[in-house]
């Protein structure tokens, strides 16, 4: 499909696709592709400079250069109504079954990902497109094909909210001049050009989560993209809200300057734990003091992470903004009371210790925690938000790379192989995200899982019973795990999906000379 003479759409088409793929919402994101991407090729550019200091030896900071806007006296311009009280968030990926739940669900917001529950086909991708369009309608409904079972929205819904993908992901479906468009301006650019006034009409907004951002100046990046968005469509500036998920270390040290780049149209920051312990890893990874232990001992109670959750609260609300925390990823399983019980007070510890440290909100996965996460906000935060009751913690860059210290087992690397073969084996087969071991796993927590391995394996960490990690033993254990996984989803399952790709990559990935930046540019390749 060729729309004019530089805009071509390379992904298969369908009937469906007509009301997304227009000439005219096409010539929107190519418009913003075009004005933005030779800026957007210098900040990934300055992501690799940044990052080649930290290898050489050097520790992350808060920016000198900055710091009259930590110290300054602003406030962002102000939040709407609906995204004033936000105790309990549910995300989850865009197909149409899970779109009516999640805006069903005893929840205040559902945060529709693009992003890392969702591997981006291109049928996936403009499918959910599709399904936001009629969700922003109330017109959207879904039979299940076996049981006939018919759902549609609720009267009251939760709000929604978009996350496209991130800064570094491509879209090859869609060529713009010949190059592959922005992953982000693509599913930023047609959600909003559909939705934008349609939403304004009924009463909320666009409402936008931002991912893995790292920078102040990448936010400058998107709050000029919003300007012009809504200046083409005739929409007010400061119309956008956006909530910036910090979940990578370079992030947490910019909250402030992040806050002030978006004023006009940021409603909060949010703490995006399993991709901020990614970061840490990654951005240390050439640093032997600093290898990680087991993945399943480091949460938020580590003195790194606890204080990277209390400078975000203190820092949003000296700045009107909302404090979100992060991801609960248990599952409640179906009949399992004893299973239960334990998730349930996991996670009401964890949403405690999150109110107590200042958030005024919370991310779950699933709708069976709904009750136990709800419980715990209404108790400890009857107001919608506490936003006028700033904590004034001392956070000081010590606190934010205190250095997590454990013990690295069999069954940690163990855990890390068959989360990482599960999760790529699924994600190439179209699905994001996976329940593994009662836990729901995105990309986030595979490329932990790839990474600390391949930081094991460079620094030849010795294991618990005093074996090192090498190449060899990598290799067994994917081996073992393999056949594990083959004889758990049987021989049919096993051979007619992506098993043997998804270790051959987990396998590359983790005993490669050089640590790959993201998990999904390597097994993009893999989708159609």
């Amino acid at each position: 499909m060729s729309v004019g003479e530089s805009v071509e759409v390379k992904g298969p088409s369908q009937a469906e696709f007509d009301r997304i793929l227009t000439p005219e919402a096409l010539a929107f994101v190519a418009t913003l592709n075009r004005k933005y991407r030779a800026r957007h090729a210098e900040l990934m550019a300055l992501r690799q400079t940044r990052q080649a200091k930290i290898d050489g030896g050097a520790l992350l900071d808060f920016l000198p250069e900055t710091k009259k806007i930590r110290e300054g006296d602003w406030k962002i311009a102000g939040i709407p109504a609906d995204l004033q009280d936000r105790r309990v968030e549910i995300t989850g990926p865009v197909d149409r079954k899970m779109v009516i739940n999640a805006l069903n669900a005893n929840v205040k917001c559902f945060m529709a990902d693009f992003e890392d529950s969702q591997s981006p086909t291109w049928e996936g991708l403009i499918d959910g497109q599709n399904n936001l369009y009629d969700a922003v309608r109330r017109t959207i409904t879904y039979t299940n094909p076996k049981s006939g079972k018919l759902y549609k929205l609720n009267d009251k819904t939760a709000v929604l909210m978009v996350r496209p993908r991130g800064w570094h992901l491509p879209e090859k479906h869609l060529l713009v001049d010949g190059q592959p468009a922005i992953g982000a301006i693509v599913d930023f650019g047609l959600y909003f050009f559909h939705n934008a006034k349609a939403l304004v009409q009924r009463g909320t907004g666009p409402y936008f989560y931002l991912p893995k951002m790292q920078s102040h100046l990448e936010a400058r990046l998107w709050n000029g993209i919003f300007n012009d968005a809504q200046d083409a469509l005739g929409i007010p500036r400061k119309t956008i809200k956006v909530t910036v998920l910090i979940e990578t270390l370079w992030g947490a040290f910019e909250m402030d300057e992040i806050l002030y780049e978006l004023r006009d149209h940021i409603a909060g920051l949010n703490c995006g734990r399993w991709d901020y312990m990614f970061s840490y890893i990654k951005t240390f990874k050439n640093h032997a003091d600093r290898i990680v232990p087991d993945r399943h001992s480091v949460g938020m109670t580590r003195h790194h992470m606890d204080f990277y959750s209390k400078l975000l609260c203190m820092t949003c609300h000296r700045r009107g903004a909302s404090a979100m925390g992060g991801m609960s990823n248990f599952i409640p399983v179906k009949d399992d009371a004893e299973w239960n019980k334990q998730v349930f007070e996991k996670v009401r510890a964890d949403k405690e210790r999150e109110v107590k440290n200042g958030h005024d909100g919370t991310w779950i996965a699933h709708p069976g925690l709904c009750e136990v996460a709800n419980e715990v906000f209404d108790r400890l935060m009857p107001q919608p938000n506490q936003i006028n009751a700033p904590r004034d913690w001392k956070v000081t860059a010590a606190d934010m790379l205190d250095h997590p210290t454990g013990k690295i087992t069999e069954e940690g690397l163990r855990n890390n192989i068959t989360v990482g073969i599960q999760y790529i084996e699924a994600w190439v087969g179209g699905n994001g995200c996976v329940p593994i071991f009662n836990l729901m796993e995105d990309a986030a927590t595979a490329e932990i899982s790839r990474t600390q391995i391949w930081q094991w394996l460079h620094f030849g960490v010795e294991l618990e019973d005093g074996r090192p990690v090498t190449r060899q033993l990598v290799r067994a254990v994917v081996e073992e795990e393999l056949a594990k996984i083959r004889a758990s989803v049987g021989e049919q399952r096993y051979l007619n999906g992506h098993y043997i790709e998804a270790a051959g990559i987990m396998t590359r990935m983790s005993t490669a000379t050089e640590c790959v930046d993201f998990l999904t540019l390597p097994a993009y390749a893999y989708l159609d």
